[in-house]
């Protein structure tokens, strides 16, 4: 059983979790001072590598909540991470945007090379015919082929958006092949990369959000979870699952009462 008080690092969700839409849910800010207050570390935590740090620290901070770029830790972030890691090549294909791409050349990485060693796809709002012909031409030759995260959906005002995972399926109805790896959640890769630029465990982890098949599958790699029902899943949903987070709060506000009375 996962040790809540002893949890060093929460991973949190954003939309759903921390705010939904513009407002800020239920003890959100609360929750941050508490984990400063007790030295306690926290970053969000997304799979959406279409955005950059300062596109989520600018956010929160119109919703009146001031973080460091550092406490933002991105699928994009996790991939370099993973590159670096398993001693890629810095010549890449990177399908994503421009956002995207100047993240990964900020770290030194090529990302339209002539004779690139793998290729990355990422969350690409600005995704044509000819990047999709230039992927499934990379993933065709055999080259390695990591995608930043799964999703097959990305939530919008007014509905959903083809995600990451939906270009997945396209590539593999073309090619015949999966992705490699898969680094966002729930696979455990964006979670142990977390954890490793933070200086804890993952037994000192803790995932907080409010889906179940994203948040909470992420458990399995070793981390805490912790569910919160003000975003997607409700009780019905969590007990029709099987998975089984450590701790089911309300919202952050019934969280930080837990940690507060342990």
């Amino acid at each position: 059983m996962f040790d809540l008080h002893g949890a060093k690092l929460f991973l949190l969700d954003m939309d759903g979790t921390f705010y939904l839409g513009d407002e800020l849910l239920p003890g959100a800010a609360e929750f941050l001072d508490f984990c400063r207050a007790t030295g306690r570390k926290f970053t969000f935590l997304t799979n959406n590598s279409s955005r950059s740090k300062s596109d989520y620290v600018a956010k929160l901070a119109r919703l009146g909540v001031t973080v460091t770029e550092r406490e933002v830790y991105t699928s994009g972030d996790a991939t370099l991470a993973y590159l670096a890691e398993n001693g890629f090549s810095r010549k890449l294909l990177l399908i994503g945007t421009p956002s995207l791409e100047a993240q990964f050349e900020a770290a030194g990485y090529e990302t339209a090379a002539k004779d690139p060693a793998a290729v990355v796809l990422g969350f690409d709002t600005t995704i044509t015919y000819g990047k999709l012909t230039c992927l499934c031409d990379a993933v065709r030759a055999g080259l390695p082929y990591i995608a930043t995260h799964p999703d097959f959906n990305c939530p919008v005002p007014g509905g959903y958006i083809p995600d990451t995972g939906a270009v997945i399926a396209f590539v593999k109805a073309s090619t015949g092949r999966e992705p490699d790896a898969v680094i966002g959640k729930p696979n455990g890769t964006i979670a142990r990369a977390a954890a490793a630029a933070f200086g804890v465990t993952l037994a000192e982890t803790c995932m907080v959000g409010d889906r179940l098949y994203t948040d909470i599958a992420l458990g399995a790699c070793g981390c805490g979870t912790a569910l919160v029902l003000c975003g997607e899943s409700t009780r019905e949903d969590l007990a029709a699952s099987g998975l089984r987070p450590d701790i089911v709060c309300e919202n952050l506000a019934d969280l930080y009462q837990a940690l507060v009375a342990l």
